[in-house]
């Protein structure tokens, strides 16, 4: 099986998106695209939790071949980890299942085979989780309901670049926001190998205005593949050959 790029875009949000198309549709296309599309909905700490949005952060991820889950500030920064991992294993099975169906016939899947056929090839899973390359957007929602999660979110996003920064694989970050001053999405960071300048850059987050989280998935989208990105690429591999 051959190792290739997994593309995510993770969506970190508190609400509902009040303008533009509808987000699920947009998250569709991503993952036409190639792209799994996962979200995290931050809920207050005293709050219930409120359906619609529930609806709206699993519809989003369903649609997007993706991992949704809610949760509640304090345990953002286990959960963004958890989410990319689930999402990254999610991604690479239906690869798995795909490359089975090739050879068993359509009508096979790795569910139908016996325990000890399942094992070997969830280690192989395993192992192309922790060497293919990997490229995440992260998506922010600034809208003015977010003011007071954003360190939070800045937390859990050093966390996750920690702990992916441990894989063999290669990693790409990059960060948007969104509502944008003049676009649906304004760029936080370009792309990165790691995410370790995240503290100079997030203080430049600032909250306010509506929630138009369709037209920002659809943007989010046009980010992959680049100059930028590219530029990222060689620029690693340049460090590696040093490294060497």
């Amino acid at each position: 099986m051959k190792k290739g790029t997994l593309k995510q875009i993770l969506l970190i949000t508190d609400g509902c998106s009040n303008k533009g198309e509808d987000p699920s549709a947009t998250a569709a296309l991503a993952h036409q695209q190639g792209i799994t599309v996962n979200v995290i909905g931050i809920l207050e700490d005293d709050q219930t939790e409120d359906p619609q949005g529930l609806q709206e952060v699993e519809d989003i991820a369903l649609s997007g071949g993706g991992v949704s889950q809610l949760v509640y500030k304090q345990a953002l920064s286990q959960t963004v980890q958890m989410v990319t991992k689930q999402a990254m294993t999610q991604t690479l099975q239906g690869f798995v299942n795909t490359e089975l169906k090739q050879i068993l016939g359509s009508e096979q899947t790795m569910e139908d085979l016996e325990p000890e056929k399942r094992g070997e090839i969830m280690e192989v899973v395993e192992d192309l989780g922790e060497t293919c390359d990997l490229e995440v957007l992260v998506l922010i929602d600034t809208s003015a309901s977010m003011h007071d999660k954003l360190p939070t979110v800045k937390e859990a996003l050093i966390d996750l670049s920690i702990s992916l920064n441990a894989r063999i694989g290669r990693n790409r970050f990059s960060i948007f926001s969104f509502p944008g001053k003049r676009k649906d999405i304004d760029k936080v960071l370009d792309w990165s190998p790691k995410l370790d300048s995240i503290s100079s850059v997030f203080p430049k987050l600032t909250s306010g205005g509506i929630t138009p989280t369709g037209p920002a998935i659809r943007e989010a989208m046009y980010q992959f593949g680049k100059k930028s990105l590219l530029r990222s690429f060689r620029k690693n591999d340049e460090q590696d050959v040093e490294n060497a």
